[in-house]
C-alpha cells in the first residue's frame, strides 16, 4: 500500500472515531454492565471537621452517572437546645448539606461531560493535523470532501468553552460552600451571634445559585440515545416497568406490570438487582384495572388510565388506596387514538424534570398528540398544548426538559424523529438513532433521575441511556 493510500485511511479512521463518539456513549452511564447493576466508588466527604462536634456526611457515588447515595451522621454530643437560634442554626447547617450534596452530583455530570467535548477536542485538532499533512497528498474532491466536514465540526468547539465555563463556577460554588462550612463550625462551637444575620444571606443566595446553576446543567437537547441494555426478558409481548423518579437515590425499588389491558397486579420489587432475579417483591392489587402500558411511578404513586374511560388514577403504595381519580377532558379511549401499535395506548403518562404530563388526543383536535402538564395532587389539567402530529402514527413518545420527543414507528428502523418544544409552543423533525433491538416497543418512557429511558421491547426490559447538550446561545430558543 503507498503512503498516500496510508494517510487517507488514517484521516478517515479518526473521522470515524469523531462520528461514533458524536451517535454513542457508555452504556455504564445508568449504573449497570451488561445486566448487571454495578456499585460505584465510596467517598468520605467531612464537612465539619470535629468528629464529635460537627455533622460528617458519607457519600457513595456511582461516578458514570452522578447518582449519589448520601447519609448524615448526627455529632455524638446533641447541640439540641430551647435556644431558637440553636435551632436555625442547625437548619441552615442542613441546607448546607444539601447544598453540598447537590454539588457532588453537579460536578460528577460536569466532569464527565467535558472530558466527552475535550475527547473531541483532541480529535477534532488530530484530525486538522492529519489533514494539513495529507494535503499534497489527497486528490482535490477529497480533501476538500474533509476540509468540509472538517469545518462542521468546528462550532463543537464554543461547547467546550462553556462546559469550562460551567466548570469554573462549580470551582467556585463548591469553595464558597468549604468557606461557609467553616464559618458555621465555628459558630457551633462558639453558639455567639456574631455574623448570624449575613450567614443566613449567604446561604439563601448559594442556594439560589445553585438551583440556577443545576437547571442550566440537569437539562438540554436530545442528542443521542445509547445502544439498549437488556436487564430482563420476563413477561408477554405487552407491558411497562419504571422506577419512582421522585425517590431519594438509595430508594431503587422497580415496579413491573404485565400486559396492556385489564390488569390489576403490579409487583414491587426491592431494588433493580432483585428485579434481574425475580426475587424479594411484594404484590399490589390495583382496585380498577389499567389500560394501556403508559403508566408511571411519581412521589410513591401510580398513575394509569383507568381500563375503558379516560379516567386518570393515583394510586398510593403506601396507603393501599386511590387518592383521587379524575376525567381527562375529551380525551380518547379503548383504542380511539392509541400508538400506531395499538393496545389501549391512548392515554400516555409521563414525568420529567419539571413534573407530571399526560399525552394523548381528542376528536376536537383531529387526532393529533396533546400534551397536558397535570397537577400531581388533584389531576387537573394545568396547561394543554397541540402538538400537531398524529397520535397513530408515532410509534411511541417521552418527554425530558419540557420536550416532548416521538419515535416514528414501535419496529425496527425506529428513530426519535419528531420534538415539540413546550416552552416556546414549536416543534421540529429529528434524526436520532434508536436502535430498536427486539423489534416491538410498546412502553417508553425517561426517568430524569436516571437520564435513562426505560423500554419494554416485545417482553425484554431495556434501558437505553440518553446524551444531552445544552443550547449555547439561542434567543428565546428551546
Amino acid at each position: 500500500m503507498s503512503v498516500p493510500l496510508l494517510k487517507i485511511g488514517a484521516v478517515l479512521s479518526t473521522m470515524a472515531m469523531v462520528t461514533n463518539w458524536m451517535s454513542q456513549t457508555l452504556p455504564s452511564l445508568v449504573g449497570l454492565n451488561g445486566t448487571v447493576s454495578r456499585a460505584g466508588a465510596s467517598e468520605k466527604i467531612t464537612l465539619f471537621q470535629s468528629p464529635e462536634e460537627g455533622w460528617q456526611l458519607y457519600t457513595s457515588a456511582q461516578a458514570p452517572d452522578g447518582k449519589c447515595i448520601c447519609t448524615a451522621v448526627i455529632p455524638a454530643q446533641s447541640t439540641c437546645s430551647r435556644d431558637g437560634r440553636s435551632r436555625e442554626l442547625r437548619q441552615m447547617m442542613e441546607k448546607v448539606q444539601n447544598v453540598s450534596q447537590s454539588m457532588e452530583v453537579l460536578e460528577l455530570r460536569t466532569y464527565r461531560d467535558l472530558q466527552y467535548v475535550r475527547s473531541m477536542e483532541t480529535l477534532m485538532r488530530s484530525l486538522d493535523a492529519r489533514l494539513r499533512a495529507a494535503d499534497g497528498s489527497l486528490s482535490a474532491k477529497s480533501f476538500q470532501e474533509m476540509k468540509d466536514r472538517m469545518t462542521e465540526l468546528l462550532p463543537l468547539s464554543s461547547v467546550l468553552e462553556q462546559y469550562k465555563a460551567d466548570m469554573r463556577t462549580i470551582v467556585r460554588l463548591r469553595e464558597e460552600v468549604r468557606n461557609l462550612s467553616g464559618s458555621l463550625a465555628a459558630i457551633q462551637e462558639e453558639m455567639g451571634a456574631y455574623g448570624y444575620g449575613d450567614l443566613q444571606q449567604r446561604v439563601m443566595a448559594l442556594e439560589a445559585r445553585l438551583h440556577a446553576c443545576a437547571q442550566k446543567l440537569g437539562c438540554g437537547k436530545l442528542t443521542g440515545v445509547s445502544n439498549p441494555i437488556t436487564i430482563r426478558a420476563m413477561g408477554s409481548r405487552f407491558g411497562s416497568w419504571m422506577t419512582d423518579t421522585m425517590a431519594p437515590s438509595a430508594d431503587s425499588r422497580v415496579w413491573y406490570m404485565d400486559g396492556y389491558y385489564k390488569g390489576r397486579r403490579v409487583l414491587e420489587f426491592r431494588t433493580l438487582g432483585d428485579f434481574i432475579k425475580g426475587q424479594n417483591f411484594i404484590q399490589h392489587l390495583l382496585p380498577q384495572p389499567w389500560a394501556g402500558t403508559g403508566h408511571v411511578v411519581y412521589n410513591g404513586s401510580l398513575f394509569y388510565n383507568k381500563y375503558q374511560s379516560n379516567v386518570v388514577v393515583k394510586y398510593h403504595f403506601r396507603s393501599r388506596s386511590v387518592l383521587v381519580q379524575r376525567s381527562l377532558p375529551g380525551a380518547g379511549y379503548n383504542n380511539t387514538f392509541p400508538y400506531s401499535w395499538g393496545g389501549f395506548s391512548d392515554m400516555d403518562f409521563m414525568v420529567d424534570e419539571s413534573g407530571l404530563w399526560a399525552v394523548y388526543t381528542t376528536n376536537q383536535n383531529a387526532g393529533n398528540i396533546v400534551v397536558s402538564r397535570l397537577d400531581p395532587h388533584t389531576l387537573e389539567v394545568v396547561r394543554s398544548w397541540d402538538t400537531g402530529y398524529p397520535k397513530r402514527s408515532a410509534g411511541e413518545a417521552f418527554m425530558i426538559c419540557g420536550v416532548l420527543y416521538v419515535t416514528n414507528s414501535h419496529l425496527a428502523g425506529a428513530k426519535v424523529y419528531f420534538a415539540y418544544f413546550t416552552n416556546t409552543s414549536s416543534y421540529e423533525y429529528t434524526d436520532v438513532p434508536f436502535h430498536n433491538q427486539y423489534s416491538h416497543i410498546s412502553m417508553l418512557d425517561y426517568n430524569p433521575r436516571e437520564r435513562a429511558l426505560y423500554t419494554w421491547n416485545n417482553g425484554h426490559q431495556v434501558l437505553y441511556n440518553v446524551t444531552l447538550f445544552h443550547v449555547i446561545s439561542t434567543a428565546g430558543g428551546p
